[in-house]
């Protein structure tokens, strides 16, 4: 059984940092895409970052480059969303979603493609 559970969201004062963690279990990283995404309210749920499944290959949305990194560590199972110089406007549900990533197709960093989602977990910036 797939599952992913996210942790370390919290509240955070502007230009504060906060690392996102989302632990995997019922499978392994290795060939799988993975993606975080947040919502706020009264929007839809945007791609904040995707890793290929090798782990290599990463996105950006233009909001949080250059501010947010996305890593993985695959002896833990667990990838990670280090997120600095934060803004009010990063407030949101912060999601991480997974998929099988086919040979030589990674997919779009958009919530569509991604079958496994966990929970949530809520980012608050604010002074």
């Amino acid at each position: 059984q797939v599952q992913l559970v996210e942790s370390g969201g919290g509240l955070v004062q502007p230009g504060g940092s906060l690392r996102l963690s989302c632990a995997a279990s019922g499978f392994t990283l290795e060939g799988y895409a993975i993606g975080w995404f947040r919502q706020a309210p009264g929007k839809a749920r945007e791609g904040v970052s995707c890793s290929g499944g090798d782990g290599v290959r990463t996105e950006y949305a233009s909001s949080v480059a250059g501010r947010f990194t996305i890593s993985r560590d695959n002896a833990k199972n667990t990838v990670y969303l280090q997120m600095n110089s934060l803004k009010p406007e990063d407030t949101a549900l912060y999601y991480c979603a997974a998929v099988k990533e086919r040979p030589g197709e990674t997919p779009m960093c958009i919530p569509a493609p991604f079958a496994s989602w966990g929970q949530g977990t809520q980012v608050t910036v604010s002074s």
